[in-house]
């Protein structure tokens, strides 16, 4: 007799362990694991190159893992997924849930035409450790403010469910194989080459990290996280995003580990509350990505100035700190948080460019780039969000060098043209006497910039603009 055949749909979740469609569609029977590029329903919120080029090498991780069983297409889901379950005689669909507007729209419209095909379409939680639905004020509305929406409705809430192990799996004959790198994700921009040495892609790439977290990182997270030259980060955001791990694995292994100190654990699993914030945010403001979720800020005076915003993106403002973090992100697809937050603030403040040049080169740059978590990211830095820094708030990038880089290993990690200035002026070359700076080796306007904007003036103008802003809103 003929077993039922279902479906895995795979999106964000590329992984084996703890992936509840996984899990189900086998239970049903043979599987037949799908991937689907659909940039024709992305539309404008299509992947951008350091994603791209992060999820070619997931898929590749994945059907390795599949024993090299993946079906790959390009085009629209809707039209890909009734197609391929008319041509093998599938009976289920099973994938995971996203929450991208995009997504959300679509699925609908292909759970509601499989049906009336006949085909169960079943989709569920693998990418949070809560709903957004489940996670509500006691009126029934949604949290506007993080600290509430994690201390009074996470926490309180049932406790995340368990990891599920990996299922036996009886995998179905691709019915039209083709290669991975016939999706062209792949781009010109050379980061193979710059990327891949920071990188362990895949399942077992993100269940290293974790390890290597847990047993190295952990202990002392709560003030560590704010050094980018510590290793007090996990770097799993990317591993999160792509789902090639668990929100639930990462949530249960810091919760197990009775070794480490709890307020580190706590301040970690806040972290993943944020991120659970954020997608509430996006999932009742589907617009989270392009419109102000404080409508006053509709008419703030943002100036438009392309070299200024060329000079931020490739790290050259002539301010050491922001420049450091912008060429992390540019050699490696990511950016410590802290020093999200240090350039964040320079470009909404100091250059007073609009947030949404930041968000957008943060979606084409970062290997994490995430909908929900980058949207409400700028969001906040701008001010703008639910639960925003005020505008008032200008992170001072000469002041956070000196804190959270006293020794400078991260800015002259990056900036080794700077790298032989003494720590007294390595977070502001300009204030250098000549003398000092030619020992350095340093030509101010030659071999690094000079600062494209004065912080203490640009950040006067800012304050000026927004508090022009509140007299037009009063």
């Amino acid at each position: 007799m003929t077993r039922p055949l279902s479906i895995c749909w795979f999106r964000q979740d590329l992984r084996l362990a703890d992936n509840p469609a996984l899990a189900a569609a086998a239970a049903h029977g043979d599987v037949l694991p799908i991937f689907i590029l659909d940039d024709p329903a992305a539309g404008a919120d299509r992947m951008g190159a350091a994603s791209r080029w992060w999820l070619h090498h997931s898929l590749m991780a994945l059907k390795a893992s599949l024993g090299g069983v993946l079906h790959v297409a390009a085009g629209e889901a809707r039209a890909v997924i009734p197609r391929i379950a008319a041509m093998t005689g599938a009976t289920a669909v099973h994938w995971n849930r996203a929450y991208e507007p995009w997504r959300i729209d679509r699925d609908s419209r292909l759970k509601a035409s499989l049906a009336e095909a006949g085909i169960e379409a079943v989709s569920h939680n693998g990418a949070l450790l809560w709903e957004p639905w489940e996670v509500k004020k006691g009126d029934g509305t949604p949290y506007k403010v993080f600290t509430p929406f994690y201390r009074r409705g996470c926490l309180a809430a049932p406790p995340p469910r368990e990891p599920l192990a990996i299922p036996d799996l009886a995998l179905a004959a691709d019915p039209e194989p083709r290669d991975i790198a016939d999706l062209g994700l792949l781009s010109d921009e050379g980061w193979d080459e710059m990327l891949a040495p920071h990188w362990q892609i895949g399942e077992a790439g993100a269940e290293a990290r974790l390890a290597g977290f847990l047993d190295h990182g952990l202990a002392g997270y709560k003030e560590g996280r704010n050094l980018p030259a510590a290793p007090h980060v996990s770097r799993l955001s990317p591993h999160l995003h792509w789902g090639e791990i668990s929100v639930n694995r990462v949530w249960q292994a810091a919760r197990a580990r009775p070794d480490l100190p709890p307020d580190d654990v706590d301040n970690f699993c806040s972290e993943l509350g944020w991120r659970e914030f954020s997608h509430s945010l996006l999932y009742f403001n589907p617009e989270l990505k392009r419109r102000n979720l404080q409508t006053k800020f509709d008419g703030f005076d943002w100036r438009e100035d392309a070299t200024m915003l060329r000079a931020w993106q490739r790290g050259m403002t002539g301010v050491p700190f922001v420049d450091a973090a912008m060429r992390e992100l540019w050699q490696t697809g990511y950016m410590h948080n802290r020093m999200r937050m240090v350039t964040g603030s320079f470009l909404v403040k100091n250059l007073r460019l609009h947030w949404h040049h930041g968000e957008a080169w943060f979606w084409n740059c970062l290997v994490d780039a995430d909908h929900a978590s980058n949207s409400a990211s700028w969001q906040w830095i701008a001010g703008c969000g639910a639960d925003a820094a005020p505008y008032f708030r200008v992170f001072n990038p000469v002041t956070q060098g000196e804190k959270f880089d006293k020794a400078g290993a991260y800015t002259r990690r990056y900036l080794p043209e700077l790298a032989n200035l003494p720590d007294k002026y390595l977070f502001a070359p300009w204030t250098a006497p000549s003398p000092v700076l030619e020992g350095a080796g340093v030509r101010l306007g030659e071999t690094y910039p000079k600062p494209v904007v004065d912080l203490k003036q640009s950040r006067e103008d800012a304050l000026a603009a927004f508090a022009k802003l509140r007299e037009g809103a009063s």
